[in-house]
């Protein structure tokens, strides 16, 4: 295999030009910084607002965590309803369910309303559990969803590869409305919507420091009414807020095309988009062009302070997920890449109006593109000043105050990696908000 995205491979030959760097001193009513999922979004929401609306980011549209990322379009992304339900009680679980849910309905929305060619696949989930423990992950799942009144169908471990060409696991849940996507080439597809919608785009063109209105690159300056950071890695010098944030790495790899028979043992009931119980959990699809999309990580490296960049860390991924469905152990996987997702203590993205700055907002700590397109598209939305949002409570959700197991100070003493793994392990697997509870207003 060679150390390649294969996101990009696929750029080669499309017609979209890199966009030139900033290089003047200019002015707007709207500035974005950062054009992944979220950057996009917002700049999407605000284009024909009557606004003047800048984007400018480091890479290119979508060159950091969305454009390496393995396009999953679900509600899912670190966790499960059922784990929802457990922390925020029932109107809160079903609140930030839909917020993804919106966040895959509005991507979708933008890709056939704006014709984008990014291979959209219809797929719907499989969350396939591992052993006894991962088999009661499955019922807590299903009694979620049934309780929260989303259809689902549960396969017990005899019926799994009915769905799934393997005998390695223990039961699984599948529902419907959700899309595999190339995540790169929607981002490059939003670019051009736009460009086409009299929006500024600068490329290349990383932030260096801010003050008041205005923030500055290594060639220019922008002067904006109102700012939206949209930003992943944040640097202390941009926002107080970067201590909100970790990162935690994972890898994914690209399979040369599998053949139609290869396909129907995998499959038998079409293409689907699968994750296990794992804690560390291994994912799979297929793309458009028949290519097998697999990626995972570990205990040492998720959460470590360098990056790996070596493949033994997906080869160890691939090779025990060939163990388990046997009609892919000749499969040759040819490109994988590394890269670091944004997330937060509790895995729930941060948003807010900075209160000494009313003028600046923060999108930060998104896992998975649904839910940075939503969160993106809320706080543009807070910028034309709608009525119709209930601010009070997604501000609520999305707070940088929320409680957690251990208080950030413990840091200085403890270091952020250990702090923010405990936290985070904390978050996912036990805890409870009584204030969530007690219901939105209490």
């Amino acid at each position: 295999m060679i150390l390649q995205n294969w996101w990009f491979t696929t750029l080669l030959g499309i017609k979209g030009p890199i966009r030139p760097p900033l290089k003047d001193h200019i002015k707007t009513d709207v500035l974005i910084v950062g054009a992944g999922a979220a950057g996009l979004a917002a700049a999407l929401r605000l284009a024909g607002s009557g606004k003047k609306v800048v984007l400018l980011d480091r890479n290119i549209c979508g060159g950091s965590s969305t454009g390496k990322s393995a396009g999953f379009l679900t509600p899912d992304s670190e966790l499960e309803l059922s784990q929802l339900l457990r922390k925020y009680g029932q109107q809160g679980a079903k609140d930030l369910w839909e917020v993804a849910a919106r966040g895959v309905e509005t991507m979708v929305s933008n890709i056939k309303k704006h014709k984008i060619e990014c291979d959209l696949q219809i797929q719907d989930c499989l969350f396939i559990g591992k052993g006894s423990s991962g088999w009661k992950d499955v019922q807590e799942e299903v009694e979620a969803r049934k309780k929260l009144g989303y259809s689902s169908t549960v396969y017990t471990e005899d019926e799994v590869p009915s769905v799934l060409g393997s005998k390695a696991y223990s039961g699984a849940i599948r529902y419907p409305g959700t899309f595999g996507v190339n995540p790169l080439l929607y981002a490059q597809g939003i670019k051009q919507v736009l460009l086409d919608n009299n929006v500024e785009i600068f490329e290349s063109s990383e932030i260096i420091s801010y003050n008041g209105h205005t923030v500055y690159t290594h060639l220019g300056s922008v002067t904006a009414d109102e700012i939206i950071f949209c930003i992943d890695k944040p640097k202390p010098e941009v926002t107080k807020y970067y201590k909100e944030v970790y990162h935690a790495q994972t890898f994914l790899s690209i399979s040369e095309p599998l053949g139609d028979e290869d396909i129907a043992e995998l499959f038998p009931q079409g293409p689907l988009q699968c994750w296990d119980s794992d804690l560390v959990y291994t994912y799979f699809r297929l793309t458009g062009g028949n290519r097998l999309l697999v990626g995972g990580g570990d205990l040492l490296t998720t959460y470590a302070k360098n990056d790996t960049t070596t493949p033994r860390i997906i080869n160890r991924v691939i090779t025990n997920l060939k163990e388990k469905i046997p009609s892919i152990r000749d499969l040759r996987f040819v490109q994988y890449w590394e890269g670091r997702i944004d997330m937060t203590r509790d895995l729930i993205p941060t948003v807010l109006r900075d209160p000494a700055h009313p003028w600046i907002h923060f999108v930060l700590g998104c896992v998975g593109l649904p839910w940075a397109t939503f969160c993106g598209d809320f706080a543009a939305r807070n910028v034309l000043d709608n009525k119709e949002l209930d601010n009070e409570k997604y501000y609520r959700y999305f707070s940088p105050d929320r409680k957690f197991l251990l208080p950030l100070w413990l840091e200085q003493i403890l270091g952020k990696r250990l702090v923010f793994t405990i936290n985070n392990a904390w978050a996912k697997y036990r805890q409870k908000d009584s204030s969530f509870h007690q219901g939105l207003s209490g």
